[in-house]
């Protein structure tokens, strides 16, 4: 099992930038995908950001060129750099890991973003 913990949400302001982390509780490189996920009241989870076991990324439309994910094996952590940050980025920002071979994924707690002057 893998526990995940988030931090790094904030109240901040449009135009902003904030750094997410989600540190896990084992090693999961390589052998997870990891992503971010956001959802705001009402709505469906979406997904923001991926990587993949092999370091392949990908993103939502809505944040690309503006957001980046990446990851540290060593400290067992994912992270989210969010640049340019906008009201309509005002979400709790979730962490999620899927392990390559069983499927078996795991949630962090949510952090909560607010994007606001």
């Amino acid at each position: 099992q893998v526990q995940l913990v988030e931090s790094g949400g904030d109240l901040v302001q449009p135009g902003g930038s904030l750094r997410l982390s989600c540190g896990a509780s084992v090693s999961i490189f390589g052998i997870y995908h990891k992503g971010w996920y956001r959802q705001t009241p009402g709505k469906q989870r979406e997904l923001v950001a991926v990587i993949t076991s092999s370091g392949t990324t990908n993103y939502a439309d809505s944040v690309k060129g503006r957001f980046t994910i990446s990851e540290d094996d060593a400290k067992k952590t994912t992270y989210l750099q969010m640049n340019s940050l906008k009201p309509e980025d005002t979400a709790v920002y979730y962490c999620h890991v899927r392990h390559i071979l069983s499927g078996n994924d795991y949630w962090g707690q949510g952090t909560q973003v607010t994007v606001s002057s």
